[in-house]
């Protein structure tokens, strides 16, 4: 039946299927691959390294001649890296985490749709006020960064406030089921994050995969403590939800007790490679990813699973 929705139409893109643009992970291999698929892949650029983002984005124009974009932290960023961005000619530039306001002016002039990343009310209507082209409603069941919404009442929420500006559902999206139940909440499409991390191009370990195929969503934790044993400037506003590990059951709610004993203990971990220690970023859509396979292929097969949810949907199927 199709699953055309305001985003498939902005983007020209066959399905509304969005890559999260996880920092260390989607990289323009990944991105391509989703791009490929039919959705839309977006490069994590994170805090902005450019050397990298040009190696990327090189990277996801060879993979593909469909539409791809870029994504960073707001709060890591400056005009510079903009501007780095924009000559990149992205189909469009994602902002998450503060204030997105320095930057829209210029994405705009240069005729960039711009994506921001929300995580409660409050920066959905300064998104908004900004002139956001889509809004990503980010609940905290999502992997890596983020608030304290749920995804389930959070996206209607941010669907009634946005208008007719298309808003995309994040957050424990790990399959058909949760892009349909997206659609059915009014949101245009799916950011979904953690399932493309168990994918063939994904920029992890494949330990790291390992461990989230099989984890379960009680495996995953949100806290502070690994961005304070890192030394890691990260708002203390947003924790991060990642896997269990050493660390973190260690120093949930103690993290301000972290020492610099306890953080050369962490770096020795990690340069060894040590799951103990290792971040592995991760929401609770874990439950539902049971294989590695290509970023191409999920892309189909997300969409298939989600025409037959909805087909479905009230024990009757079409």
């Amino acid at each position: 039946m199709g699953l055309r929705t305001a985003l498939t139409e902005k983007f020209g893109i066959e399905h509304p299927v969005v890559l999260a643009p996880m920092g260390g992970v989607a990289g323009g291999a990944l991105a391509a691959a989703v791009s490929e698929g039919g959705g839309l892949g977006v490069i994590g650029a994170g805090v902005g390294d450019l050397t990298w983002l040009s190696e990327q984005c090189e990277l996801a124009r060879a993979g593909t001649s469909k539409p791809w974009g870029i994504g960073f932290l707001s709060w890591a960023i400056n005009g510079d890296t903009i501007d780095a961005a924009i000559a990149q000619s992205p189909a469009a530039i994602m902002l998450s985490f503060g204030d997105p306001a320095p930057f829209t002016d210029a994405i705009r002039a240069a005729g960039i749709p711009i994506i921001v990343q929300v995580t409660d009310m409050a920066e959905a209507r300064r998104a908004l006020e900004v002139g956001a082209d889509i809004v990503v409603s980010q609940g905290g069941e999502a992997g890596g960064h983020g608030g304290g919404r749920a995804t389930l009442p959070f996206v209607p929420a941010i669907v009634d406030v946005a208008g007719p500006v298309p808003v995309l559902a994040a957050g424990g999206i790990g399959d058909g089921r949760g892009l349909a139940a997206a659609l059915v909440l009014g949101a245009a499409g799916a950011l979904i994050g953690t399932r493309f991390e168990a994918t063939h191009e994904a920029l992890i370990a494949a330990d790291e995969v390992k461990a989230i195929l099989t984890a379960g969503a009680e495996d995953t934790t949100q806290g502070r403590a690994l961005d304070v044993v890192r030394d890691s400037p990260w708002p203390a506003r947003y924790p991060a939800r990642t896997l269990r590990n050493k660390v973190t059951e260690a120093w949930a709610g103690r993290e301000d007790d972290i020492d610099d004993a306890t953080k050369a203990a962490y770096r020795d971990g990690v340069d060894r490679g040590d799951l103990d220690y290792l971040p592995i970023w991760a929401g609770e859509a874990v439950d539902v990813i049971c294989e590695q396979e290509s970023a191409t292929t999920l892309v189909g097969r997300i969409v298939r699973e989600a025409e037959l949810a909805i087909a479905s949907a009230g024990g009757h199927r079409g």
